[in-house]
C-alpha cells in the first residue's frame, strides 16, 4: 500500500477505536478481540519500508522503542479503563480522563521518536506506526479481557417458576 493509504488507515482505525472507547460498551470475552490488531500487524509487516535498509541498526532501535512505547500505552490505557459488572452479569467498560492523558503522552512520545529517527537519518514509513497501533490495541484488549475474567462475579442464578417447591417423593394417585 502507499504511504497515504497507510496513513488514512491508521487515522481511521485510531479515530474509530478512540471514539468507541469513550462510550460505555459491553465487553464480550468470547469475541475475537485479537482480530483487528492481527490484521493491522500483518498489513504492517508486509510493507517493505518497515526498516530502513541504509540504516539497519538505527532503524531497528527506533522500531524497538516505538513498540516499547506502544506496549506501555496499551497497558496504561487498559488499566485506566473503568470496568463494571451489571446485575445480569454483563461486564461494561469505558475509558476515563486518565485514558486521555495516556493517549496524549503516547502521541507525544511517538512524535519524539519520529524526531529522533529523523535526526539519525532513518527513513520511517507508516508501517512502523501501524505496527505500534496493532501492539497497543492487542495489549489493551488482552489486559481488559484478563481483568474481566478475573472479576469475582457470583454466578447469576435465574429461577424458574416452581423451583424450590417441595415435591412429594412418591407419585400420588387419585
Amino acid at each position: 500500500m502507499s504511504g497515504l493509504v497507510n496513513a488514512l488507515l491508521i487515522v481511521a482505525v485510531a479515530a474509530l477505536v478512540i471514539v468507541r472507547q469513550f462510550r460505555a460498551s459491553r465487553i464480550d470475552t468470547d469475541r475475537r478481540w485479537w482480530l483487528l490488531p492481527g490484521i493491522l500487524a500483518v498489513v504492517a509487516l508486509r510493507e517493505p519500508d518497515l526498516l530502513d535498509a541504509r540504516h539497519p541498526t538505527e532503524s531497528v532501535l527506533v522500531l524497538g522503542a516505538e513498540l516499547a512505547v506502544a506496549l506501555a500505552v496499551g497497558a496504561a490505557w487498559a488499566w485506566t479503563t473503568r470496568i463494571w459488572a451489571e446485575p445480569d452479569g454483563a461486564v461494561w467498560g469505558k475509558s476515563t480522563k486518565a485514558s486521555v492523558a495516556v493517549w496524549g503522552t503516547g502521541i507525544g512520545l511517538r512524535a519524539g521518536l519520529f524526531g529522533v529517527g529523523a535526526l539519525l537519518g532513518v527513513h520511517q514509513g507508516s508501517s512502523a506506526l501501524m505496527l505500534g497501533l496493532a501492539a497497543t490495541l492487542l495489549v489493551r484488549s488482552g489486559i481488559l479481557i484478563w481483568r474481566v475474567q478475573s472479576l469475582n462475579q457470583a454466578p447469576v442464578h435465574v429461577t424458574a417458576y416452581g423451583d424450590h417447591v417441595p415435591r412429594s417423593p412418591w407419585k400420588e394417585r387419585v
